[in-house]
């Protein structure tokens, strides 16, 4: 709680002068305290001991002895405990701004293969990615969205193969066993095209495949080499379906500032100027073949040590293009963040690496672990996936359903909207809240719950205070405080958290802290909401009403920052 800290530091650093303690190393270790009821603040006191020759828990008693402010001070077991007093914490939450940004920041998400429509497991990628967008900018950083599109890649040499081999009928003889098109997406490239890409790789995992692994094969080498007419036959195969893949990420609420081609740096000479640079370095190798390679073992990297660059035949592989990608990115920015799958950890190692080696910057990068179906791991190429667009569908009827069962005075048009907004944040916060490392398993009943832990209970937290605004009809004018009541208090105690948690957020790439956060804000105010009330015989109690403005305020900006989209009433 860095609104307590600058406080208790002063007073701190005096009363550990006093008895000896030299340095300020301490200031790393004063944090957030674990346990809630402990306090606000907590510094454990065994780092002192050896400095001092003395028992932790008698230092952390005479601490509490000497340091005084507008805080309560205890000890327990060798921790300082700080809790703010609730009158000074009600003076300084009202003024609670979010600590202005200063960096420009470039975050490349999604950059899914253009060669079908979005699946919950590529959607994990976009909604962490946006989220870290968002709550950047909600920090105050210059902000760049960039979406990297594959358009050289043996994927889109297979959808381009397929779409230029294979009718409409002989795609449907050769998936008659596989479901068709959902309806509601006929028309929507992306759902359609898939069906050619799907078909081509069943002709490819049969016998005689050999004369079509050639012509795939023939296409992705004249690519890498910049031949102008492929990579425009390659753009008319893939451009509808990133067009579908972008209407179903907007409809996420999820939009891009910039897109770049990876043929960009074959065309413009970057790559072959890379790999003469790769070439003179003094990890630089050939193989038999004629391949080209960094020997990343005499770097220490473990495992898979050749990072190869360049083929045989000279032309460039998909990393070499990305090394070259990642040096023009470092020109555009002051920060730099990737958002990778957990299988991208080798590759990003190797790059990182190579960059390191000609002497350029490394980027940092969230890796997510997977999510699973019931059945297994998800894949576009072998069909067992659950669309975005169908989840989307399914989460907004959920919600329309409830929405009539609580709200029967509302219009249907009224109900289209909410459903909708609640549908599409319900997705997202199930998605975000789970921190990235963890995988998990795709079920319906948990990404369409409106209990418990969801963007629903957020959401319902912020009409409240919305309805109170609206009840009262004006900006609040508070005169003098009131009583702070417990559950006044830890309302107050969450709010002055939002900064600190906002920053951890950003500063560790880590969304889903600051989703988890919004759920307390939002168990918090309902607290308040239920003891605290703001209109009492008519009267507007103008201490609480102050409190709820300032609740309302952080609960809209905060899920506007994790992708909730906050309604006024529902």
């Amino acid at each position: 709680m860095d609104i307590l800290r600058t406080i208790v530091e002063p007073s701190l650093e005096s009363a550990l002068t006093d008895i000896g303690v030299k340095g300020d190393f301490w200031k790393k270790v004063l944090d957030v305290s674990r346990e809630k009821n402990q306090g606000d603040l907590s510094l454990p006191c065994f780092a002192f001991a050896k400095q001092l020759g003395r028992n932790p828990v008698d230092i952390a008693t005479d601490l509490a002895a000497s340091v005084s402010g507008e805080f309560d001070v205890s000890a327990t077991g060798g921790y300082l405990n700080f809790k703010a007093r609730p009158n000074w914490l009600a003076k300084n939450v009202m003024e609670i701004e979010t600590a202005p940004g200063n960096r420009n920041v470039l975050i490349e998400h999604t950059s899914a293969n253009p060669n079908g429509p979005f699946h919950v497991g590529r959607a994990r990628n976009a909604i962490l990615g946006d989220t870290l967008v968002r709550l950047n900018r909600l920090f105050g950083n210059d902000v760049r969205a960039e979406y990297y599109v594959d358009d050289m890649g043996k994927q889109v040499g297979v959808l381009a193969w397929a779409l230029q081999n294979l009718s409409k009928k002989e795609v449907d003889e050769i998936l008659d066993d596989e479901d068709s098109i959902n309806p509601k997406w006929s028309g929507k490239k992306d759902h359609e095209t898939v069906r050619w890409y799907q078909a081509a790789q069943d002709l490819r995992s049969k016998d005689g495949a050999e004369e079509i692994e050639k012509a795939i094969g023939k296409l992705v080498h004249a690519s890498e080499h910049g031949d102008d007419s492929v990579l425009a036959q390659f753009e008319d195969a893939y451009k509808p379906v990133l067009d579908g893949m972008l209407e179903t990420l907007s409809r996420l609420g999820i939009e891009f500032d910039t897109f770049t081609k990876e043929s960009k740096f074959v065309v413009d000479g970057s790559v072959s100027s890379l790999m003469e640079r790769l070439e003179s370095l003094e990890i630089h190798g050939v193989a038999d073949n004629g391949a080209h390679y960094l020997d990343l073992g005499q770097r220490g990297l473990k495992g898979k040590t050749d990072f190869f660059y360049r083929r045989g035949d000279g032309s460039s592989l998909y990393a070499t293009r990305d090394i070259a990608y990642h040096m023009w990115k470092w020109t555009q920015c002051d920060d730099l963040v990737n958002i990778l799958g957990e299988d991208h950890k080798l590759q990003a190692k190797q790059v990182g690496m190579t960059l390191t080696e000609l002497g350029e910057k490394v980027p940092d990068v969230m890796f997510y672990a997977f999510i699973k179906l019931p059945e297994g791991k998800m894949s576009t190429r072998k069909g067992n996936v659950v669309f975005m667009d169908d989840l989307l569908e399914e989460a907004k009827a959920h919600a329309a359903a409830v929405v009539k069962e609580l709200r029967s005075d509302l219009s249907d048009d009224e109900i289209n909207i909410i459903s909708e907004a609640v549908g599409v944040s319900a997705v997202r916060f199930n998605i975000v809240k789970v921190s990235p490392d963890k995988g998990f398993t795709f079920r319906w009943e948990d990404a369409l719950s409106f209990e418990g832990e969801s963007a629903p209970f957020v959401m319902y937290s912020h009409t409240r205070a919305c309805s109170i605004a609206r009840k009262v009809g004006r900006d609040s004018q508070p005169t003098s405080q009131g009583e702070v009541v417990p559950a006044m208090h830890e309302l107050l105690r969450s709010m002055a958290s939002y900064p600190d948690k906002l920053h951890t957020a950003v500063s560790e790439n880590k969304p889903h802290i600051f989703a988890l956060y919004m759920l307390e804000l939002a168990t918090a105010y309902n607290s308040f909401y239920r003891d605290c009330h703001v209109i009492v015989n008519g009267e507007v109690d103008e201490f609480n009403y102050a409190i709820s403005e300032k609740a309302r305020e952080l609960l809209r900006k905060g899920m506007e920052g994790v992708g909730i989209i906050p309604l006024e009433s529902m």
